[in-house]
């Protein structure tokens, strides 16, 4: 069983983060070995969709419950649709979290207890780095591979590479630098949680996570946004309603971010 943290760093001693979709890291673990995998956020820096994204990218880990501070209602309907139970209220260490929820003192919540775009702009609500000392707001310098760039937590960079002492990986342009660190031992591979779906004309696609988007034709009011942004092309106007193409969606909910009138959701596929 694998039990998902926000974290505002890399170890089990790290402040459990109060942002689920834009928290610096995430600390993935057995509750039983507290054997754990510390993977910093590749979603901090998203304009829009962090949650959603993040809310996959735990269901391809193969998690099954999440302990965080806040969760937002677009991951919620994620982590609904991948069967994934979510805590919210969490806060402490990543380590009493975790023995919280072992010991069966913490309840899975019923609903999102924070609006859509929770934590944008927001800095970390710890900051402590992967040596154990403090950095104010969760900021701090840091040097990495590829350049100089701002440190986040103790792995995440921005700039032109990575930051944040330990953390290695590949700096991505301007944008965030990605890292990982391991602590206690490694989980294992990850079970395989892309589906195959078939697409128009013959092949498949990969859904993230097994989920695809539907849209609700009474919210809908025929703005267009979701087919701007749906890379695939599974979102059309048909009429005055927005419709998915089920051979092209990939699941990856960025149409939903940016419907206005909350009428697409993610459902399992």
């Amino acid at each position: 069983m694998k039990v998902a943290v926000t974290s505002s760093g890399h170890t089990l001693e790290s402040a459990v983060e109060s942002r689920f979709g834009r928290c610096p890291c995430f600390i993935i673990a057995d509750p039983a070995t507290m054997v754990f995998e510390a993977m910093d956020n590749p979603n901090i820096a998203l304009g829009g969709g962090a949650g959603i994204q993040s809310a996959q990218l735990m269901a391809e880990k193969g998690v099954s419950v999440v302990l965080t501070g806040n969760c937002g209602p677009n991951a919620f309907s994620v982590f609904g649709a991948a069967g994934i139970k979510v805590i919210v209220g969490v806060s402490g260490t990543v380590r009493q979290a975790i023995e919280a929820y072992h010991a069966g003192s913490l309840s899975a919540a019923p609903d999102a207890n924070v609006q859509s775009h929770f934590g944008m702009g927001m800095q970390s609500t710890g900051g402590d780095t992967e040596e154990g000392g403090i950095m104010p707001q969760g900021m701090g310098r840091g040097r990495g591979m590829g350049g100089r760039g701002m440190g986040m937590g103790g792995g995440m960079g921005m700039g032109g590479g990575m930051g944040g002492g330990r953390g290695m990986g590949r700096g991505m342009g301007r944008g965030m630098g990605m890292g990982r660190g391991m602590g206690g031992g490694a989980l294992g591979p990850d079970p395989a949680s892309l589906d195959q779906a078939p697409v128009a004309g013959g092949g498949t696609t990969r859904v993230r996570a097994g989920l695809i988007a539907r849209v609700d034709q009474r919210l809908c009011n025929g703005c267009e946004q979701c087919v701007r942004v749906c890379e695939p092309g599974a979102m059309r106007l048909i009429g005055t309603f927005a419709q998915v193409d089920p051979s092209a969606c990939t699941g990856c909910g960025q149409c939903v971010s940016a419907c206005p009138s909350g009428a697409i959701s993610l459902e399992k596929a």
